[in-house]
């Protein structure tokens, strides 16, 4: 599959602080080739590939380290094409109501962890992550909350970040009030989420560093950050303080655009004191809501009634659209139901601008095509297509041959970039891949419209920025891994084993037999 099909490759420059010292890695195997072959790095880059053995004196006479890799597959470095990271580092320390199945079950949960410690701090609101309503048999409600936090305020996200469920000491303590079923939904949840997430910073930046470090032990070396902040400054904080084992596009929202233009800032740019590290990412546009939530907004009804909710109008999107290309910045707009789709590919058209559709879970037929002409991204989460089948099932009932459709949309000219959404899906592209090739999990359940399946070409070229392999002149930001990722078992390939991994050639991760 040529690579123009996928998310174009994005160079950066060889991280600074410091330029690595320059390294052969030795006896390495390229998937899909046979054969043995040294990797030259060069002050950060691929300086050539050749056979193993085959070195050039002058590189040699240099004083090159040699590391013999003893026949490990080496690949592009993997990118995450959307994460909220803070929020990613945050769910790993909330109580995980991902297994509930019921919010009976979640509430239980709860209550087991409010009575099994020592007395709340009633100035501690406990925050719980990962919930999934769209498949509960029953029906959330405050007072169901209320009976189990014994008055500890408490504050529950769901797994798509769209909703939150809160007691009533959580509402008067944020300010909000509060329906009969405890949830809000949309711009509501999205801002007690960002209160919840007002931490001294040195603690969310201790868990983010936590959360990079586990990252690069998968193989990542960058990610496209969407938090809904204004992220240059984080970052830049954050690099400050030590975190550079990723890379990271660092995205802008509209009520942000202006002053992000007035500092000259623009998509692809890199940021002065991000150590070669940070750069601008996309405009992020909210256009409709969530499978989930049920506030994705849809051609058709769902069962229970309404078409989901359109959060920004066409002429509001053409607007901004138009306002992106002035400002040099690339549209990333989150469309998740049909109908948002249907809305963004129109305002794509309406401005002749190409840009990112977030998402793309949910789309008309006549319209997959439409992402080729146009010549744009779908970035997407296969991993999702498997955590809301029985949501897609019950929502959008008959109609979930479109639904995550992958194939599809690569069909009809799309480029492809894979990402996780993270904490919505795990932060690890292996999790991710399986889902696209497989379509299914270790379940008994089987795979689920594996007609939409990528196959694992496509599914790399996806997940690194469109390289698919390592070439000469290329940044060296690598993967080393223990297993052919072509030909590895689905299970070997879903939880790949990494051995090391570099950034511009200077290791970020390096396991105990490298």
């Amino acid at each position: 599959m040529p690579s123009s099909r996928h998310h174009q490759s994005q160079d950066h420059p060889a991280a600074q602080n410091p330029i690595p010292a320059d390294m052969v890695l030795a006896a390495v195997r390229l998937p899909g080739h046979t054969g043995f072959s040294d990797v030259h790095i060069r002050n950060g880059r691929i300086d050539a590939i050749t056979p193993a053995g085959d070195r050039h004196e002058d590189f040699m006479a240099a004083g090159a380290q040699v590391l013999d890799l003893e026949g490990r597959f080496v690949i592009p470095g993997l990118w995450d094409e959307h994460v909220h990271m803070t929020q990613w580092a945050l769910a790993a320390n909330r109580i995980d109501l991902s297994g509930a199945a019921s919010a009976g079950a979640a509430v239980e949960l709860v209550r087991k962890r409010i009575t099994a410690g020592p007395e709340p701090d009633p100035a501690v609101t406990v925050v719980g992550a990962g919930f999934r309503d769209a498949v509960w048999g029953d029906v959330p409600s405050a007072q169901m909350l209320d009976d189990a936090t014994r008055g500890v305020p408490t504050a529950l996200i769901s797994h798509d970040l769209h909703c939150v469920w809160l007691n009533s000491a959580a509402a008067r303590r944020y300010g909000v009030e509060l329906p009969a079923d405890g949830l809000l939904r949309e711009e509501p949840a999205f801002a007690v989420t960002r209160e919840l997430g007002m931490l001294p910073d040195a603690v969310v930046d201790g868990w983010v560093n936590t959360a990079g470090r586990e990252a690069a032990a998968r193989g990542v070396v960058g990610v496209v950050d969407l938090e809904m902040t204004w992220n240059r400054d984080v970052w830049l904080r954050r690099i400050a303080g030590g975190l550079n084992v990723l890379r990271v596009d660092a995205g802008v929202y509209p009520e942000d655009l202006e002053r992000a233009a007035a500092a000259g800032m623009r998509t692809g740019q890199e940021i002065d004191g991000g150590a070669g590290l940070l750069r601008v990412g996309p405009l992020k546009v909210l256009i409709d809501g969530s499978l989930n939530t049920r506030t994705a907004f849809c051609v058709d009804p769902y069962p229970h009634g309404g078409h989901g909710i359109l959060t920004v109008s066409e002429a509001e999107l053409v607007a901004l659209l138009g306002r992106a290309r002035e400002t040099g910045f690339v549209p990333a707009v989150h469309a998740i139901g049909d109908g948002a789709n249907q809305v963004a590919l129109d305002a794509f058209a309406e401005v002749g601008t190409g840009g990112r559709i977030e998402h793309a879970q949910f789309v008309r037929q006549e319209d997959f095509s439409r992402f080729g002409g146009l010549g744009l991204t779908a970035s997407v989460q296969p991993a999702h297509a498997l955590d809301d089948r029985d949501a897609a099932d019950a929502n959008w009932a008959g109609r979930t041959d479109r639904a995550f459709p992958l194939r599809s949309l690569l069909d009809g000219g799309a480029r492809l970039a894979l990402g996780s959404d993270a904490p919505v899906a795990p932060l690890d592209p292996w999790l991710a891949m399986s889902a696209a090739t497989a379509r299914e999990r270790n379940d008994g359940r089987g795979p689920w419209h594996p007609e939409q399946a990528l196959t694992r070409e496509e599914a790399l070229l996806a997940s690194t920025r469109g390289r698919g392999r390592i070439r000469a002149g290329d940044v060296a930001d690598i993967a080393v891994l223990d297993a052919d990722p072509l030909t590895a078992p689905d299970a070997v390939f879903a939880g790949m084993p990494v051995a090391a991994t570099l950034v511009a050639g200077r290791f970020t991760f390096r396991g105990a037999g490298v």
